[in-house]
């Protein structure tokens, strides 16, 4: 079963996916308020249980990214062999990952446009795995990273391509515009270590594929993430971590191929979903 944050009426919701609508959830669980708090509580099977034989209340509604407050978003850099090869500089595969965070603010809901900055036109994709923590923990060993996963949801890491250079040791400025990326469109309870050890990452803008790859070519695979993300700092319930993306975003064709208004980007995993978002200008089509 599939849950997602959702508004509806002026409303917002979670609540269960379904193929005719939402059913919404959170009213039945006044205890938890979002699903970060559902998820603290290891409450995702009991919504399940909740929703089975329930009818859909909403069949017009807007996506919101599925974890609306979660402390930390921590995204992994240049994680596939031949994502590091783009760069063209000559390094071999680094002794740690790159990180840097994201905002929950930068970021919007499926179906939603990602926003193009009127002070930037250089909006790229990076279609994305994103897991969300379930069991907190510090100093998490590898072979007991899986445990700690609740959730698996899709990401496009919407960039502006030439704020990330607008310093010598840090990217964050380029990847925290308001609205320019999305997660979502909703959580796929994380059960079987397949859901992640086979799973294939296909983007398409405008139906082209621009990415396709398979999470087990990672430089550094999901649980080495978590174990070292925790040796520093201590994961939470509801923490998302978005796992690196795979060779082919815009910026590395010649001409780039960077995202304007009217395009269409979708993130596929099999099993998890397809994230799909359309693009607009700032003061366009496009919140502020």
């Amino acid at each position: 079963m599939r849950f997602a944050t959702y508004t509806a009426a002026g409303e917002t919701f979670y609540g269960a996916v379904t193929e005719a609508g939402m059913i919404a959830l959170s009213p039945l669980f006044p205890e938890w308020s979002t699903l970060r708090d559902v998820i603290a509580a290891q409450g995702l099977f009991s919504l399940e249980g909740a929703a089975q034989g329930m009818a859909v209340t909403h069949r017009d509604f807007t996506y919101q990214i599925p974890v609306p407050n979660p402390e930390k978003i921590l995204c992994v850099g240049v994680n596939f062999p031949d994502r590091n090869a783009e760069y063209k500089d000559g390094t071999a595969q680094p002794k740690h990952m790159s990180l840097f965070p994201r905002f929950a603010r930068s970021f919007t809901g499926a179906e939603s446009p990602l926003v193009r900055p009127p002070e930037n036109h250089t909006l790229d994709y990076e279609g994305e795995v994103a897991i969300v923590i379930g069991k907190g923990g510090r100093r998490i060993k590898p072979e007991d990273a899986y445990e700690h996963i609740a959730a698996l949801t899709l990401c496009n890491e919407g960039t502006i391509r030439d704020w990330v250079r607008h310093a010598k040791f840090n990217v964050t400025q380029g990847k925290n515009w308001d609205n320019s990326g999305a997660i979502g469109p909703w959580l796929v309870p994380f059960t079987d270590a397949a859901q992640l050890d086979d799973a294939r990452i296909v983007t398409r803008v405008n139906g082209e594929v621009r990415q396709d790859d398979v999470l087990s070519r990672m430089m550094f695979p999901i649980r080495e993430e978590i174990a070292y993300i925790s040796t520093f700092t201590t994961l939470v319930p509801g923490d998302v971590i978005i796992t690196g993306t795979p060779t082919g975003a815009g910026a590395r064709f010649d001409p780039p191929k960077y995202l304007v208004p009217g395009d269409v980007v979708e993130v596929e995993v099999e099993g998890i979903g397809i994230l799909r978002n359309t693009v607009a200008d700032e003061f366009d089509g496009g919140p502020a």
